[in-house]
C-alpha cells in the first residue's frame, strides 16, 4: 500500500483537499499577513515573490492540501504531507501548515491534524514534523496534539542566517492513546 498524500479529508468544520493552481490568490490573501510568519524561520513569506516560490514548491510536491472552512466554503489555510518513506513501517512528514489568524486558538489546527494523522497512520508507523526552534506557536501546537521533540534537528541557512529546525514526532500508538484520540 502507498500513502495517498493528496486525499480529501473532512472534519466537522473543515475540508482538506488537493491544492490547485486556482488557490494561489485566495491563499496569498492569508499569507500576505506578516503576523502569520512572525515566528517562522522564513519570516518574510508574506512577500509576494517568497510566497509564490513556496506555493509553486507546494504544487510540485504532490502533497499540498488547501484547507477550506465548510460554513462558507472559504479557503482558510494550507498544509502538506511531504517526505514519505516506506521503510521501517513507514514515515511521513506533515508541515508547511498555516491558518488564517481569525482561526487561531479555536481548535481548527488540532481538528485538521487529527484527520491528517488518522489518514497517515492507515499506512505509516511514524509522522514527523520539522519546526523552527524559535517558532513557539507551532512548537506549542505540536506538543498540544501529542508530538514529542526528538533529539534530532536540522541546520539550514536563510538570508545568511542559521536556521535550526527541531524534529518532532508522533507514533501510531502515541496517536491512538494521545490527546487527539
Amino acid at each position: 500500500m502507498t500513502l495517498d498524500r493528496q486525499p480529501v479529508l473532512e472534519t466537522e468544520r473543515l475540508v482538506l483537499r488537493p491544492l490547485t493552481a486556482d488557490d494561489r490568490e485566495a491563499l496569498y490573501a492569508i499569507a500576505s499577513d506578516p503576523a502569520v510568519w512572525e515566528q517562522h524561520p522564513i519570516h518574510d513569506r508574506w512577500r509576494r515573490e517568497v510566497f509564490d516560490a513556496f506555493f509553486d514548491e507546494g504544487l510540485a510536491s504532490g502533497g499540498s492540501l488547501a484547507v477550506v472552512r465548510k460554513s462558507d466554503e472559504r479557503l482558510v489555510g494550507h498544509t502538506r504531507y511531504d517526505k514519505y518513506d516506506t521503510e521501517e513501517g513507514g514515515v511521513v512528514e506533515i508541515g508547511w501548515t498555516f491558518l488564517a489568524p481569525m482561526l487561531w486558538g479555536k481548535g481548527y489546527n488540532p481538528e485538521m491534524k487529527r484527520a491528517m494523522l488518522a489518514h497517515a497512520f492507515g499506512e505509516v508507523a511514524l509522522v514527523e514534523f520539522r519546526v523552527g526552534d524559535t517558532n513557539y506557536r507551532s512548537r506549542n501546537a505540536l506538543e498540544a496534539i501529542g508530538a514529542v521533540r526528538s533529539d534530532r534537528y536540522e541546520l539550514e541557512r536563510y538570508q545568511g542566517k542559521r536556521v535550526v529546525h527541531l524534529v518532532y514526532q508522533i507514533t501510531r500508538e502515541a496517536f491512538e492513546n494521545g490527546p487527539l484520540a
